[in-house]
């Protein structure tokens, strides 16, 4: 194997043994043969276009295989072998629909559009052909990657928007004509970089899509202080991201006597209107993604992973049959519960069974956290921010979005927001918050100096309070805000929100803890030549550039 998509790669270039998730090699190849299979089909689809056909079962085929494949989803061997073998009868269907559009002949040269296998044996074979390393050259492989691993967070989030019933046809076309470009031997590094940056815009429309579909249901975000104890009852623990399995599995749980807590990036379901009317929905339960192989122990209740954000269980553990999968998350062992059949809702009624026989959580802290910052709640202040700034009562903003990470040098960001001044306010969303949102770092008259906006789906609201201050203060020009960028990424979702910044013209982020291990030295060079990317170094010197 090699894989080189997330934070964590192994010494900072590569994992060629057994991913630093946890993916084994076998899973990791399957993945890339997919990823091949879905460039064939892209180039197939993108004909079909052209002849004003659509198919949006193989939209929906590329969004969730991309899904499948992002870090921490599925470690499931068999669903990647499932869905191989969907891919090869997705392909021919759409070459039955290019010859009913009149198509005579489509493009071949490309084994990704007719090779096919008939054993799992054929497929591990040519699995180990069609990596990242078939790409020779280091700087088109680099940017291809790029490109592809936004691609994917293109798809993490449209899945969300998906579920809810809200899709567009032009964020599906540009992942599949993204995919062919990351395919085509004919394009430079400068046509790669520009699909690059396309990417990046296509990022903030899939955002505000997902921000649309998440308010439009269940209504905007409200400030809200989340209790991060227990109460005395059994309960399930749901992680993720998906609101709409969150949604139906507290309909379901109403009035069953079992209670529901939400862990790491589910945290800001308790924001919004139409979810926090649950009464049964009873808090938070521990921190970021990483923690769980601890936190999962004590919880003692069943555990459900919605989306990405799974670690495989250590060997020890004691909460291995107590967890759940559904959506695109997969891991050999545990019970999947299946999609929604005519979108009717998912039947949790085996896991609420299961909970009814634990016992109640044991806690792990007490107290509450607040959160619910997104941009409708900060325009709703927004006189009252522009007035702080100024009177200088805040002297900047520092965007700390992004994600957590279990590496010790993780614990930079703690150091951080223990050291900022307190004339200045942290905006945030993803899972780096559990670095400093449970610290007592105060307000600035009434403007408490952590404002969550959410998930790394929330990002959005981050560029949405940006472009709104950069009205207020009328300004030309998004980098002469009082704002600086000090991001933690980990995985692909990470990516497209660097990528959507990027589009916008932001300049001079930083990202950390190490910049991408798939970025080459000469790719580096561009962003920072162009855009002024950089890592980061020790607090006190990050903290004397930033305020300078």
């Amino acid at each position: 194997m090699f894989c080189y998509q997330c934070q964590e790669t192994a010494m900072g270039k590569g994992c060629t043994v057994k991913g630093v998730c946890g993916k084994t090699g076998d899973v990791a190849n399957l993945q890339d043969l997919l990823i091949y299979l879905m460039k064939g089909i892209s180039k197939l689809t993108v004909r079909l276009r052209e002849k004003g056909g659509e198919m949006p079962e193989v939209n929906v085929f590329i969004m969730e295989g991309l899904f499948m494949t992002i870090t921490n989803v599925n470690f499931d061997k068999q669903r990647f072998v499932n869905k191989i073998e969907e891919a090869f009868r997705i392909r021919e269907k759409v070459k039955d629909r290019l010859v009913e559009v009149g198509e005579t002949e489509w493009p071949n040269d490309c084994n990704c559009l007719s090779w096919k296998a008939s054993t799992l044996e054929e497929m591990e074979e040519k699995a180990k052909q069609v990596g990242i390393l078939s790409t020779p050259d280091e700087d088109v492989r680099s940017l291809r990657e790029l490109l592809t691993y936004g691609i994917k967070g293109l798809a993490a989030y449209a899945v969300h928007a998906a579920e809810l019933g809200f899709e567009d046809v032009e964020i599906y076309a540009f992942m599949q004509e993204g995919l062919v470009a990351a395919k085509d031997d004919s394009l430079s590094v400068d046509e790669l970089t520009g699909w690059v940056l396309k990417c990046g815009s296509h990022g903030v429309k899939v955002m505000a899509l997902l921000d649309k579909a998440n308010t439009s249901t269940y209504g905007h975000p409200q400030v809200t202080g989340v209790k991060i104890g227990v109460r005395n009852h059994p309960a399930i623990l749901i992680s993720g991201h998906d609101l709409r399995d969150l949604q139906e599995l507290l309909e379901q749980t109403e009035g069953t006597g079992v209670d529901v807590y939400t862990h790491g990036e589910m945290l800001p379901a308790h924001y919004y209107p139409g979810l926090k009317r649950f009464s049964h929905l009873a808090g938070n339960y521990g921190n970021a993604w990483w923690q769980q192989t601890e936190e999962f122990e004590t919880f003692n209740g069943p555990i459900l992973f919605t989306t990405n954000c799974l670690v495989p269980p250590r060997s020890n553990a004691t909460y291995s049959d107590r967890v759940y999968t559904t959506g695109s998350t997969g891991f050999a062992g545990f019970p999947h519960i299946g999609n929604r059949i005519n979108n009717e809702p998912k039947d949790f009624s085996r896991i609420i069974e299961h909970a009814k026989r634990c016992k109640a959580p044991v806690a792990i802290e007490t107290g509450e956290i607040t959160g619910g910052f997104a941009h409708n709640q900060v325009f709703a202040v927004a006189d009252k921010v522009v007035d702080a700034v100024k009177s200088g009562a805040i002297r900047k903003f520092f965007v700390m979005a992004g994600c957590d990470g279990r590496m010790k040098n993780r614990a930079y960001y703690t150091e951080f927001a223990e050291k900022l001044p307190k004339d200045t306010v942290i905006l945030t969303a993803g899972c780096a918050k559990y670095r400093y949102n449970k610290l007592p770092l105060g307000d600035i008259g009434g403007i408490p100096r952590v404002l969550d906006a959410g998930q790394c789906n929330d990002s959005y609201s981050l560029v949405v309070i940006a472009l709104k201050l950069k009205e207020l203060f009328q300004l030309n020009d998004i980098n002469d805000l009082p704002i600086a960028y000090n991001i933690g990424w980990y995985e692909q979702k990470a990516v497209i929100v660097l990528l959507a910044l990027l589009s916008l013209g932001v300049k001079n982020i930083h990202l950390g803890t190490t910049l991408p291990a798939f970025l080459s030295p000469n790719v580096v060079k561009l962003l920072v030549e162009n855009f002024g990317i950089a890592g980061i170094d020790t607090v006190d010197e990050d903290l004397k550039l930033f305020l300078a």
